[in-house]
Order: structure tokens, then C-alpha cells, then sequence
């Protein structure tokens, strides 16, 4: 199970930090990250860390920093520098492979709720 919180209203160009906590059975997650949806678009890929690797979307690299803490199964998402595009409903996720092109193809195991990020201009 994954669970997302952290979203909320922001000025453009302010900061936010998204938290996402696995429970469950987590001992065969490789990688955690997250994804979004803005009104009208399709489910796009932010960004993602397995133990080795850090991917980003190109519209948020040097903005977004993602993190992860193995003991307590959390990952996390800085969001600095936010723009109104950025508008969007954050999903947390988790997969058990190690190609990181399941990611940028939308295509992982384990999908959490989503949590409303909203930058206004």
C-alpha cells in the first residue's frame, strides 16, 4: 500500500514537498516515484530512484528533487520553483523491476492515491 500526502495550494514559484510511505509487504519494491495528472492530460512520469539510479522528467529537472529512505520505506518529492503547468494530482508508485523505461512508459506495479499540487499564477 502506498500512501501520498504533502499537496495543497501554492503561489508560482514557491515550494512544496510531497511524502509517500510503502507499507505492506515492501521487500521486493526496487524503485519508488511518482507521477501526475493534470485536468485533461494524460498520466505523465515526474521522477523516480531505485538504490542506483534517479530519473526525471525533463520539465522538472534542477526543480524537483526526489529522495528516498529505505528503513522507513518513504520517498519524497521537492518541489521548488513551481510553475502553474505544474497543476497537477501527484501519484505515488512502486515497482518491482529494474528497467527504467517502465517508467517513463507509465508501466509500474503499484499505484498509490493521488494528492492535489495546485500552483496558482
Amino acid at each position: 500500500q502506498l500512501q501520498a500526502f504533502g499537496g495543497g495550494l501554492v503561489q508560482a514559484g514557491g515550494s512544496l514537498r510531497l511524502s509517500c510511505a510503502a507499507s505492506g509487504r515492501t521487500f521486493h519494491i526496487y524503485g519508488m516515484g511518482w507521477f501526475r495528472q493534470a485536468p485533461g492530460k494524460e498520466r505523465e512520469f515526474v521522477s523516480a530512484i531505485s538504490w542506483n539510479v534517479i530519473l526525471y522528467t525533463d520539465s522538472v529537472k534542477g526543480r524537483f528533487t526526489i529522495s528516498r529512505d529505505s528503513a522507513k520505506n518513504m520517498v519524497y518529492l521537492q518541489m521548488n520553483s513551481l510553475k502553474p503547468e505544474d497543476t497537477a494530482v501527484y501519484y505515488c508508485a512502486a515497482d518491482r523491476g529494474l528497467a527504467n523505461s517502465r517508467w517513463f512508459n507509465v508501466n509500474v506495479d503499484y499505484w498509490g492515491q493521488g494528492t492535489l499540487v495546485t500552483v496558482s499564477s
